[in-house]
């Protein structure tokens, strides 16, 4: 096995392996989830692999999840078919940073994502470090943010483009769930800055520290917000990656968020995700 690192912060090129035998091989396993933690992303070109061995290594790193908006090939359950073609509408909420499902009380530990079919120019993720963006933030800022909460919705992304009464099943079945701003990886032990494009407000900033009229909180809260969730744009925590397929990336979604780039329409991207259940953030 070979990695070669793309970047100072994030992101790294796995080549010299087969991901089907990494399904049944611990040693192997174990090198590439190594990989992860130090890498948060990890990439690897050329693996024609089976829907089942895709599955069947994914599941290594924990029980995979099902999506209540996109669902699942039904022959291989956790496996999410997110198809595009010429006559998709546009997908919006992909094409903003965001940390996969942290609408659940315990967003997934991380992804494997396959390429099945994609355009000869564009359609690329990024992915951005967001142990590193929450390093970088000043002491001051990170002194206010240490106590506070916050709601994310699927209600206010996915459901946002259905019916009112579809949105409002949608929300009942997946409640807002409550989240720390800062998050420890309870792997590694870094401090993530959690706060991404499902955010959609603090729960616990309105206090006498914070506020003393209601104008301190207005646009105090919304302003504190819209800057940490602006810090996964800052290109030198980013890494890009351009498909092929039968390229996969691996990675830890606990500690970065990812964005997938609409630049393609109107020609197909066809890939396959297998989400893996993750832990609550503390």
């Amino acid at each position: 096995m070979r990695i070669e690192t793309l970047t100072c912060h994030i992101g790294a090129e796995i080549s010299g392996i087969d991901l089907a035998e990494a399904a049944r091989n611990d040693d192997l396993f174990g090198e590439i989830r190594a990989a992860l933690l130090a890498h948060k992303v990890l990439f690897l070109r050329d693996q024609a692999i089976a829907r089942a061995d895709h599955v069947a290594f994914a599941s290594r790193f924990g029980a995979l999840e099902d999506h209540p908006v996109i669902g699942s090939d039904p022959a291989h359950p956790g496996l999410v078919q997110i198809y595009k073609d010429e006559a998709s509408p546009p997908d919006y909420y992909e094409n903003s940073w965001h940390c996969d499902a942290t609408w659940r009380d315990a967003p997934p530990l991380g992804a494997v994502l396959r390429c099945v079919a994609c355009p000869p120019v564009g359609g690329d993720t990024m992915w951005a470090n967001m142990a590193k963006a929450y390093a970088d933030l000043p002491d001051s800022v990170k002194a206010i943010i240490a106590p506070l909460k916050a709601r994310h919705s699927i209600e206010a992304s996915f459901g946002a483009r259905m019916s009112e009464d579809q949105r409002h099943a949608l929300k009942a079945r997946f409640p807002d769930a409550e989240h720390p701003v800062v998050r420890t990886h309870p792997e590694t032990g870094e401090k993530i800055l959690f706060v991404n494009g499902f955010t959609t407000h603090f729960t616990n900033f309105h206090t006498a520290e914070n506020v003393r009229y209601g104008q301190d909180y207005a646009p105090g809260a919304s302003q504190l917000l819209s800057f940490l969730i602006g810090r996964a744009a800052i290109p030198e925590y980013q890494v890009r990656w351009r498909w092929r397929p039968d390229s996969v990336a691996i990675w830890d979604n606990r500690s970065t968020q990812h964005y997938a780039v609409m630049d393609y329409p109107p020609t197909i991207r066809r890939m396959e995700r297998a989400g893996i259940v993750g832990d609550r953030p503390f």
